[in-house]
């Protein structure tokens, strides 16, 4: 289900609010559309052919702008106010929904909801983050934000539809975890950390997808499954470029930059083998046209569950424990001798903790030394010669 860019229609047209700095221009000719049609209507002039080229030129025109897009222009795609957000695909793509609340712990987050409901008639739990639509909503929601009940309230939810042998869908959209003192203090790193281990060996098929923001452990959270697909023009990052910024430059204007050294766009997580798919969107991003969106979600998920569950419960969970055990990479290098290629998935070399790779294709993450690792029969190495081997590898 890749994205295929030169053969999609535009969406719909910008109209007023929410209009992208890079999208101006294509508003202009919109504009000019809508003024020529007004002019047609009133006068009854045949407009017709000055109406067609522009409609063309302003298809060439999206189309060029969305296939260059920045990573910092993505993100701001993802974060656009009218691109569809959680209750829209619940309303659009899931039937029956019933929501459950509370973690039986301390309360009900409404940064995520779960429930049970029928996709393509599987029935399956839900569980997404929740943005909220309007300024009220969203201030409830803490802008998607969870708090640790959050995540504990997931992860009930997902051993209950264990019990009933329900498979799992998980709807990622969050710039992080709560980053309150609060949530701190209620173990947000715990319950997140607990999610990653259950999630990880749950005996249902869990199929997880990006429609938005992928943001540091709060995205991580509810992401771990079988299958992990993103929007085109989504994002999914160790943190946000914001934060980034703030953190390398002490600044958060150098957001762009960060966005470009964080390679936190689809087309590179594809590359790198962090997901398994990237969902096409409608030209000009998925707030053109969001009924496109929520059918494009779900063909991919009602398909990724057929997939699934005709698979043996063992079975999967042993490729979900080889598809998480595989991702990143490590290469050794002892001192004086040449570094090792790195573990290789389809052919693409995989990426460094920073997600790097140099110029020979290897990963650029940290060299663990050889010599300095256990093994089976032999001695450790002292811890003076650990310290010196580690120097000289640039540890």
């Amino acid at each position: 289900m890749a994205a295929q860019p030169d053969s999609r229609p535009a969406g719909a047209a910008l109209g007023p609010g929410g209009v992208l700095e890079f999208e101006r221009p294509l508003v202009r000719i919109e504009r000019e559309i809508a003024e020529l049609e007004a002019v047609q209507t009133d006068t009854h002039r045949d407009l017709s052919e000055d109406i067609r080229k522009l409609r063309a030129h302003l298809d060439s025109m999206t189309r060029r702008t969305y296939e260059k897009l920045t990573p910092w222009e993505t993100v701001l795609v993802a974060r656009h106010p009218r691109r569809p957000v959680l209750p829209d695909y619940l309303e659009g793509a899931v039937k029956d929904f019933c929501e459950l609340h509370g973690d039986r712990c301390f309360g009900d987050d409404k940064a995520i909801v779960t429930g049970f409901g029928r996709i393509g008639g599987i029935k399956a739990l839900i569980v997404g983050h929740d943005k909220g639509r309007d300024t009220k909503e969203k201030i409830e929601r803490h802008f998607g934000c969870a708090h640790p009940e959050g995540y504990r309230k997931a992860l009930l939810k997902m051993r209950l539809a264990e019990k009933f042998k329900l498979p799992v869908v998980c709807v990622v959209d969050t710039q992080g975890a709560y980053p309150g003192d609060k949530a701190e203090e209620r173990g947000i790193a715990q319950a997140i950390a607990v999610n990653l281990m259950e999630m990880s060996r749950l005996r249902v098929p869990i199929c997880c997808v990006v429609i938005g923001e992928g943001g540091s452990g709060g995205a991580l959270g509810i992401g771990v499954g079988d299958r992990l697909a993103m929007f085109e023009h989504a994002y999914y990052s160790v943190i946000t470029p914001e934060g980034c910024a703030a953190i390398l430059w002490k600044s958060a204007e150098r957001a762009s930059d960060a966005a470009a050294a964080l390679r936190l766009t689809s087309r590179d997580l594809k590359k790198f083998g962090l997901i398994d798919e990237i969902l096409p969107e409608p030209l000009g991003g998925g707030h053109r046209d969001p009924k496109a969106m929520i059918a494009t979600f779900e063909k991919y998920v009602v398909e990724s569950l057929r997939e699934l569950k005709r698979v043996r419960i063992d079975t999967l969970l042993k490729r979900r424990y080889e598809r998480l055990r595989n991702l990143g990479s490590f290469f050794e290098s002892a001192s004086g001798q040449p570094a090792t290629r790195p573990r290789t998935r389809n052919g693409v070399a995989r990426p460094g903790r920073n997600g790097s790779t140099n110029g020979n294709g290897e990963a650029g993450g940290r060299a663990a030394p050889a010599a300095t690792e256990a093994q089976p029969g032999r001695p450790s190495p002292k811890p003076a010669d650990r310290a010196s081997k580690a120097g000289a590898s640039g540890r």
